[in-house]
């Protein structure tokens, strides 16, 4: 009886730390930022806009070479790093004349704040109105772009705020869903605070909508991505990239990649 109590009282202990620290497991906010001289970057403009709850996030707008431009893309990203590891993709979108916004959530990138599920929603809301208060930035032609974790960001705020089209960059069904792949030992389901249940909202998602995934990614796994994309319902496109892993060039800013989105964004006209 005393083996079982201690066992018991042991795992207790564990899963309250896990509770209590879980946070510290999702996301891994990257401070530091470069300068945009030190990455090369000339002809991009830092900004800062406030959030509801009053913190001041950081930003790099990269306007369009030909303005007006073609499209806006707002880029929310994924859990780990900061802005400066989306360049790349911005870059690669701007040689389409796109314009394109990349931020920070709030604890990433020297933006105050701690993220939390409700806090990266906040954010985005707070990235959209900023875009939409910028001269020669065309409220009817912002794209979302979300990757990873960022896909479910951009899901709640594609329901709160329809934009002219939805980019999901290795999508998964809901953050419980991920974890449980990746703890299957623990009771994900029990632990989580911040859940992300984009399964429940996708089916309210009403614009076009472009899925990118890789075959061989093992942060999130290609099942979860397809899951998702099966439920949506409004016209959609799914792409599949060979080979490629969760942090791969191929799924940063490759050739098929961005080759996908912008022959998706001509397909809207």
């Amino acid at each position: 009886m005393t083996t079982a109590l201690t066992a018991l009282f042991a795992v207790s202990g564990v899963l309250v730390l896990i509770w209590a620290l879980q946070r510290r497991l999702i996301y891994f906010p990257f401070g530091a930022v470069p300068a945009p001289e030190a990455l090369g970057l000339t002809s991009v403009e830092p900004i800062t806009f406030a959030t509801a709850d009053g913190l001041a996030l950081n930003g790099w707008f990269f306007a369009s070479p030909e303005p007006p431009a073609w499209y806006t893309v707002l880029v929310f990203n994924g859990n780990a790093g900061n802005r400066a590891y989306r360049v790349p993709l911005a870059l690669a979108l701007r040689r389409h004349n796109v314009a394109v916004l990349l931020f920070d959530y709030r604890g990433y990138g020297g933006s105050p704040g701690t993220p939390t599920e409700v806090g990266l929603v906040a954010d985005a809301r707070a990235a959209r109105a900023y875009l939409l208060g910028r001269p020669l930035v065309d409220s009817a032609r912002i794209i979302y772009f979300g990757e990873s974790l960022g896909s479910a960001v951009a899901i709640a705020l594609s329901v709160e705020h329809p934009p002219a089209a939805l980019v999901l960059r290795s999508p998964f069904t809901s953050l419980a869903d991920l974890g449980q792949f990746h703890y299957p030992f623990l009771p994900v389901h029990w632990l989580l605070r911040d859940r992300f249940a984009s399964i429940d909202r996708i089916r309210q998602v009403r614009c076009p909508l472009l899925v990118i995934a890789g075959s061989r990614d093992r942060i999130v796994p290609v099942e979860q991505s397809r899951s998702l994309y099966d439920a949506a319902i409004s016209p959609k496109t799914l792409r599949v990239v060979p080979d490629a892993d969760h942090n791969d060039d191929a799924l940063l800013a490759g050739s098929e990649l961005v080759g996908t989105i912008v022959q998706f964004l001509q397909q809207l006209g």
